[in-house]
Order: C-alpha cells, then structure tokens, then sequence
C-alpha cells in the first residue's frame, strides 16, 4: 500500500485498515457509534458526505447493508474513499460518487445516514485547513440540505440516521419532520456517568407516524478519569451494534 504525503493507515474495527489523511478530520467516536446504531436488514443504502468512506465500509463489512452509495463533494475525499473501498475488497458492497448532496439524485433506497457538518457556515472558530473546515461548517449545505437529500432519496417507510451535536438538537428535529421523516428513536452520548451529553445519535422515519423513544444514555467511560469503557460502550466495540436496551421497542 503505497500512501500520499500526510496519510497514514491505521487500522480499525472489524479487521479494516483505513488511509486516512492526517490533515483533515480522522475517525473518531462519533462515525463509530452511527455505525452501531445503524440497524440490520438493510438493502439499498445512501451516505451522505462520506469523508473517508468509513461509517459505510463498517456496515458494507458486518452485512447491515447490502449495497452503499457513498456520496462527497471534496474531489480528494472522493479519491481516498476509492482507495479505501478497495484496499479492504469491499468494492462489490460500496460504491464513491463525487456529488454535491444538494443535487445528487438516484433510484430510491432503503436507507440514508449521515454525520453532517455541526457548525453553521459563519460560526465557531474556522480552521485554516480548508478540508476541515468544510467537514466541520455547513459550507457546502446545511441541515436543510441534507434532509431535503434524504427525503428525495428515501423510499416511503425508508429510515435516516444521524450524528450530530446536542446543542442542535432542535434543529435536527425541526428540520427532519419538515422533510416527512418523523424521529423515532433518540440516544444521548455522554463522555461519562456525571458530564453532560456532547452528542446525540437518531433514527427517523420517512412517513413514519408520531412517536419518539428517547433510549437510557450511552455513557462512553466508566469513571470521570476516563480509564475504563462502559459496560455498553465495550459491547460496541465488540459487536458493533448497541445492546437491545438501546432498540425501539
């Protein structure tokens, strides 16, 4: 495996090795989590705003999908996702397409999620790094946009599924049930047992009727040092999905 200047590979859950540009934004808790959250069963899949291709190879390689568009507007993240996808011979399960979300247009699919950008364009601190920067601010579309992708590309009954900061949490509600896709299920992410939350992780549904379950707290650490896993965050990283405590029932 030949790498660029400023890429490395690293290896990852589920025996994946991923090239990963050390200049942009790398894999962290939040694609990890959305990838356990995700369900089973799944034919046809849509991700909007790939990155490095990561949260769809996760589910390309544990079966929750059997075929994954990974759609991104950054032409060299377009290329390393391409890389990615076949360095870990998942080329027959996901597919790169290089689009902007807010006009990229395909057959309907079962599936759609997302780890969007968190910060609106003209707000927080910008980085210099223009690719960070476009990863982490709604340059390139906000949650409007994305959800307004995901009702075009979801089937009627067809599920979408988020990351996302718990300060726009409204937002993310709002903008989800202006789009016809009604939250159904909503899991707060704690660092640990006394911090407050930093993110939530939610399941909608396209016309799907009135109805949110908000699931017990997923605490990432045991103790406030931040030395020892939860008991349910050990189960994700061993199982790659979340406990059934943490399913709609």
């Amino acid at each position: 495996m030949e790498l660029k200047d400023n890429e490395r590979l690293d290896y990852v859950n589920d025996s994946l090795s991923l090239i990963q540009n050390t200049e942009g934004l790398t894999f962290g808790t939040d694609a990890l989590l959305l990838a356990g959250y995700i369900r089973s069963g799944y034919g046809t899949a849509t991700e909007l705003g790939g990155g490095t291709g990561i949260i769809s190879m996760l589910l390309a390689s544990r079966g929750k999908a059997k075929r994954i568009s990974c759609v991104e507007i950054q032409e060299e993240y377009a290329e390393l996702i391409g890389r990615n996808i076949s360095h870990n011979g998942l080329d027959d399960k996901v597919g790169c397409v290089l689009s902007d979300i807010r006009e990229y247009t395909a057959a309907e699919c079962d599936l759609v999620f997302t780890n969007p950008p968190y910060m609106r364009a003209d707000t927080g601190r910008q980085n210099k790094i223009s690719k960070k920067n476009i990863a982490r601010h709604e340059i390139h579309g906000g949650l409007s946009d994305f959800l307004g992708a995901a009702k075009r590309l979801l089937r009627w009954g067809g599920d979408f599924y988020a990351v996302y900061r718990t300060d726009r949490l409204t937002d993310m509600i709002s903008e989800m049930r202006l789009s016809g896709i009604e939250p159904k299920r909503l899991t707060t992410v704690h660092a640990d047992t006394i911090s407050p939350p930093s993110m939530f992780l939610i399941e909608g549904r396209r016309g799907g009727g009135v109805g949110l379950r908000v699931t017990m707290p997923l605490f990432i650490y045991s103790d406030p040092s931040h030395k020892e896993y939860s008991e349910d965050m050990k189960y994700i990283l061993e199982h790659g999905e979340f406990k059934e405590d943490f399913a709609v029932k």
